[in-house]
């Protein structure tokens, strides 16, 4: 394992956007810094009860402690809209298996009708599954993503500000059904002649994915090619970081910054839950005129060849799906499987 670089990640105090305006410009300018130069940043004071974050811990510990018979009963395996349980090494990344359990959920909405031409996106729309056995999950899980859904989308309009476009530029990309994502994610000890892959090295899809840690590290951010720095936990924050979308949205004058999770150490176990921020599957990413002083330090978004970005927010979506879930493209997407 490569050696980490020992900077800090910045920190950001959201409670400064509610100051009077010299404060408000002062954080204004701090996100912008910190999304242009790392895409990586702790938050602090973003007003979210640390009672409601310890009870989602608590839940999301309750959920990965059931019976392995309950947690198939909602198996990922059962969705076409990639909801659900998820043993390690279920999910794929860069072609290699990740160590992680995780369970999934999205905005809780009714399926789509689908036409023998409707595009094969819409079927990402539809109900999450719960277990039963665990009622507490879904009325705590519904209400932490109510509660960070308004603090990802004041966090993504203070993004527009240091970006000097209008504070609601990004609201019809975001629109009234977007494609919102929750991850709760065990990461199993390993032993040093394991691999230690808790998940590979990725940029996310969306706008923001806000990250609540537990206090074991893992967490390692590619701030330059091949140098790493660890996003070790710090109470009371979220890590955040930018996804493609803003990446598409502005030319790649802001990136989308690779990041991975180390596994533990045999004998431990992290526990991680990420909030993912996205934009209405039916968008498309449109280039927002940002102003000369920005635009020409723009130099493009950063595709993977083997892994294109798309502007269309539902096809690209999709094909991160289908890559990193296998056995759902081959049950409920078999004309995309063998691609």
């Amino acid at each position: 394992m490569q050696s980490l670089n020992k900077v800090q990640l910045p920190i950001i105090d959201f409670a400064k956007l509610q100051g009077d305006e010299e404060q408000r410009q002062l954080l204004i300018n701090e996100l912008g810094h910190a999304a242009r130069e790392v895409g990586f940043f702790y938050l602090i004071n973003h007003g979210i009860n640390q009672v409601l974050l310890d009870d989602v811990q608590r839940v999301a510990k309750a959920f990965f402690a059931l019976p392995l018979d309950e947690k198939r009963k909602v198996k990922m395996a059962n969705s076409p809209h990639f909801r659900g349980y998820n043993l390690a090494g279920a999910e794929i990344t860069r072609n290699q298996p990740d160590h992680r359990e995780q369970f999934d959920i999205g905005a809780e909405r009714e399926a789509l009708p689908l036409s023998d031409d409707a595009p094969a996106w819409q079927r990402l729309q539809g109900p999450n599954q719960w277990p039963d056995a665990l009622p507490a999950l879904k009325t705590l899980l519904t209400r932490w993503q109510q509660e960070m859904t308004h603090v990802a989308l004041e966090l993504l309009r203070a993004f527009a500000e240091a970006l000097q476009l209008p504070r609601n530029a990004f609201d019809n990309l975001y629109g009234r059904y977007p494609n919102e994502h929750i991850k709760l994610i065990r990461y199993p000890g390993r032993a040093d002649d394991q691999s230690r892959q808790g998940v590979g090295a990725h940029k996310d899809s969306g706008f923001l994915t806000l990250l609540l840690q537990d206090d074991q590290p893992g967490l390692e951010v590619e701030v330059n090619p091949g140098e790493w720095i660890a996003a070790s936990p710090l109470p009371g924050s979220f890590v955040v970081n930018i996804g493609e979308l803003l990446e598409l949205a502005t030319n790649g004058y802001l990136r989308a910054t690779v990041h991975r999770v180390v596994s533990p150490q045999a004998q431990r176990e992290r526990l991680s839950i990420a909030f993912f921020l996205g934009a209405q599957l039916d968008a498309v990413v449109p280039l927002y005129p940002l102003p000369e002083s920005l635009s020409q330090l723009a130099q493009g978004p950063s595709s993977d060849p083997q892994n294109p970005l798309l502007r269309d927010v539902g096809w690209n979506y999709l094909k991160g799906r289908l890559r990193s879930h296998p056995e759902v493209a081959q049950r409920f997407y078999p004309e995309y499987a063998q691609q």
